[in-house]
């Protein structure tokens, strides 16, 4: 495989997981409000929504280094 392909690969893995570590603390969040919890105590609503970040982080490293080789092709 490419490393393109992989890394596209991965970026979408990444996406897909910010997405659903954003959605369970928002939904963390609601369900702490009303007295409720989702995960038991293992994972506070903000240290979900900082584990998305770090994804989304990697994320937007790997779509510059596409970009950048993209630029390095056509000139």
């Amino acid at each position: 495989m490419k490393i393109n392909t992989i890394s596209s690969i991965v970026a979408r893995v990444f996406f897909a997981c910010a997405l659903v570590l954003l959605l369970l603390s928002v939904w963390e969040r609601l369900a702490n409000a009303m007295g409720y919890t989702v995960i038991r105590e293992s994972f506070s609503p903000s240290r979900l929504l900082e584990f998305s970040v770090i994804l989304v982080i990697f994320i937007i490293a790997l779509l510059l280094r596409q970009i950048r080789e993209e630029l390095r092709h056509k000139a």
